[in-house]
């Protein structure tokens, strides 16, 4: 049996399949399986990953459920002690399962290894750095407060651990890795590879449909997350909603300048605000998210991306 089961589930990912599954077979770390959920997908998606010979990569047809279920499917197909997810538009850098395997190894009483996050754009090219967040240990708290692995395509896990916890939260479909991460964090120790070994694609165009999504899923996951924290760590719910809306905020204004996008942003500034007031005393964060958020209501998107080019390039001065 392999020593560590790669999921990767897809629904119509036939332009970035095959480099995502060729940045698992690329890894130094030999030993794994590559499980392809496919979830009832209509493209070509199928024909792409047939084409692949490598008889560590196993396909599996399902209609299409969500992506926690096909995660959840994938693990009960899992041969491996150790289990991996990979988005389908996502890339690893070659030393990644090694790494993390090796820092799991190295800390028998942790249950999950996570490496840090760069961000790529369409074409997998460098877009910008993820948070860089190194915690070790019992990180619960922290976890409360946000998604410190920032994505589902990151962490190394005992399989054993999700016998403990369950599987992931098929209601939700958004920010269903971070519920996922925040129960593991509640029972299990976590540590850190401080290397950018995880490429999350970013896409340029509006987000805002995704965005508005993802607050509604984050607002219910964390509403179910501190119904099941301790009374000690209430205090923290008010601070995590800020930084989630922080997050929203600055998410909405990474697309492509568009007057919906910028009003999105300032709804979701307000509210990261009014959950603590603290926020407007981080100034340089505030004058970025300001600028751009009069760049994207007052001008056409044309002048808006002009404008925000020649305001970076005079701060950065």
């Amino acid at each position: 049996m392999p020593e560590i089961s790669v999921i990767i589930p897809v629904l119509n990912g036939e332009k970035t399949i095959q480099e995502t599954i060729q940045s698992v077979l690329n890894q130094t770390l030999t030993d794994l399986e590559v499980i392809v959920i496919n979830d009832g997908s209509q493209d070509s998606t199928l024909s792409v990953v047939s084409r692949i010979t490598d008889p560590r990569v196993k396909v599996f047809c399902y209609k299409n459920a969500g992506l926690s279920t096909s995660r959840n499917r994938g693990i009960a197909h899992a041969t491996g002690e150790y289990v991996s997810f990979l988005d389908a538009d996502d890339l690893w850098t070659p030393d990644k399962l090694k790494a993390q395997y090796e820092a799991l190894q190295a800390n028998p009483q942790a249950a999950v290894a996570y490496s840090w996050v760069d961000y790529i754009d369409e074409t997998g090219k460098f877009f910008y750095p993820g948070n860089h967040i190194t915690a070790n240990g019992y990180i619960y708290e922290r976890m409360l407060l946000h998604n410190l692995l920032e994505n589902g395509s990151n962490p190394l896990v005992r399989k054993q651990a999700f016998a403990e916890v369950g599987d992931f939260d098929p209601t939700l479909t958004s920010a269903e890795d971070w519920d996922m991460w925040l129960r593991l964090s509640a029972r299990y120790d976590f540590v850190a590879v401080p290397i950018p070994q995880v490429l999350y694609r970013r896409s340029t165009h509006s987000m805002s449909t995704n965005t508005l999504k993802m607050e509604t899923e984050s607002l219910r996951m964390l509403e179910k997350a501190f119904s099941q924290a301790p009374a000690s760590l209430q205090h923290l719910k008010k601070h995590s909603l800020s930084l989630l809306y922080r997050y929203l905020t600055f998410n909405s204004l990474g697309s492509a300048p568009s007057r919906q996008d910028g009003l999105l942003a300032v709804r979701f500034l307000w509210n990261a605000i009014v959950n603590d007031v603290s926020t407007v005393f981080e100034w340089k964060r505030m004058l970025t998210a300001l600028v751009k958020i009069v760049a994207f209501v007052s001008l056409p998107p044309s002048q808006s991306q002009v404008f925000l080019m020649k305001t970076k390039q005079l701060l950065a001065r």
